[in-house]
């Protein structure tokens, strides 16, 4: 019998990552990721998966990002009941993240409902806190370096890519095939991450492609925000930082910890943080001391650089203060969350900043500012953009097209196949070519929906 691949997304995108691998019967999933950005895509979020979700036996979650991880309640409520392997960081992320992700479903479905803005009626959330609850009852923690049997039959091992708190590669071994899923591999310079660790050897890999088209600046986002932050504080503005809570909120704060410490942006300026996920991902560091690279001093400095914001009534406080400050609230594609509201109540007076600090999707609020945009739609609102925007270049927490290439360059054996996944169509074709020009292996950028040989 054949083990097969089927690509249920994280294909010609970099979002909804679902990698479907099937053998005599048996179905496991790698990843079980939220589409998000272009409507077209989010839409796919609605449509059931054309398999049942309670035939499927395990999954294996790379890490919490819910773009491979926000599918997770949908598919309890599918029917899926088997067990949902990933490392011990990963499920306390997704403990925050998924709860948190129907939370804001939630929110979002009543203030539509609540202004009458929605064309549906009423407006639906996808999932809500519950469904997510209830979903974390299939998490079950495993070490790196460890093996163990999602299936009877079937072996997996995961190794650390760097990234974020948690992130896996992930090597699977079915029917005497060995199969490596990369997952988000994180930069070997990362301010808060260790490097990944080298890849198993394997004869299928599934490399992502984010930044499969571009290398990363040389100049590191110490250098990258300290200008722009002095610019904001000078002018007496307000600068919003749409960030990831997991991840680059932690790496914002270090960077900013830094610059107060060096001088290099006034002591005074006032920095919040208003995302309860990001506060509460925050205290994950220290749980996990092993899984980053931060001393216990640099966690106490990253900690206490922000006054941490929680409820509701602090938020929306925060627009009744003047500037000059900095606040960084959750989502980091501005996708929905808090920062919706400072972006709508700030983004009019050019005083201010937006300040991007990672990929956009295409099709998100944060690409339209990225790209240039005059006008942003906001809770179904067209909202001026006077404020300056600045995209920070060096933030990325995913691997460059060369550093993925030196990533693959370790293995020792050559594999027989690599499938070029979770990127834009220029990102993934573009490293698909280094591979073949570079490397000489095979690789191949598989459609959505197709089924692959493993």
């Amino acid at each position: 019998m054949s083990v097969n691949i089927t690509f249920l997304g994280g294909t010609g995108t970099v979002t909804g990552s679902k990698y479907l691998v099937q053998h005599d019967g048996k179905q496991l999933l790698v990843d079980c990721g939220l589409f998000q950005g272009y409507k077209q895509l989010r839409l796919r979020n609605w449509n059931p998966m054309p398999i049942n979700a309670a035939d499927v036996d395990a999954v294996i979650l790379t890490h919490a990002h819910l773009d491979h991880s926000g599918y997770l309640p949908l598919m309890y409520r599918q029917g899926f009941r088997g067990r949902v392997h990933a490392t011990a960081a990963t499920c306390d992320l997704c403990a925050i993240l998924l709860p948190d992700s129907g939370h804001i479903q939630e929110e979002d479905a009543a203030f539509l409902n609540r202004h009458g803005y929605s064309k549906h009626t009423p407006a639906m959330p996808l999932y809500g806190k519950h469904d997510a609850l209830v979903s974390l009852d299939l998490l079950h923690p495993e070490g790196l370096g460890k093996t163990f049997s999602p299936i009877p039959g079937w072996k997996a091992t995961l190794s650390s890519a760097g990234h974020i708190l948690g992130a896996a590669s992930v090597l699977l071994e079915v029917a005497g095939r060995r199969i490596l899923f990369s997952g988000d591999l994180g930069r070997p310079d990362d301010l808060l991450m260790k490097p990944p660790a080298p890849p198993p050897e394997a004869d299928t890999v599934l490399i992502e492609s984010t930044y499969g088209n571009r290398e990363h600046p040389q100049e590191n986002v110490l250098a990258e925000l300290a200008p722009a932050l002095k610019r904001v504080a000078a002018r007496g503005g307000v600068a919003v930082v749409p960030v990831f809570a997991v991840g680059r909120a932690q790496a914002l704060l270090y960077a900013i910890s830094q610059l107060k410490a060096r001088g290099e942006i006034p002591h005074s300026l006032p920095i919040f943080l208003d995302s309860p996920m990001a506060v509460h991902t925050t205290e994950l560091y220290h749980r996990h001391p092993d899984a980053h690279q931060l001393s216990s001093s640099d966690l106490q400095a990253l900690k206490h650089v922000a006054t941490m914001v929680e409820t509701p009534e602090q938020s929306k406080a925060l627009a009744k203060r003047h500037g000059p400050m900095v606040i960084l609230a959750a989502s980091g594609m501005a996708t929905g969350g808090r920062v919706l509201h400072h972006l709508a109540h700030y983004l009019p007076d050019h005083r201010n900043m937006v300040i991007l600090t990672g990929y956009q999707a295409p099709g998100t609020r944060g690409a339209t500012l990225a790209n240039g945009g005059s006008l942003v739609r906001i809770h179904s609102q067209e909202v001026q953009v006077q404020a300056e925007v600045v995209q920070l270049q060096s933030s990325s927490a995913h691997a460059d097209g060369q550093q993925l290439i030196a990533w693959l360059q370790q293995m020792k054996e050559v594999p027989s196949q690599v499938y070029v996944v979770h990127g834009e169509p220029e990102a993934s074709d573009t490293l698909r070519q280094k591979i073949e020009h570079t490397l000489g292996w095979r690789a191949v950028v598989p459609e959505h929906g197709s089924t692959w040989p493993a």
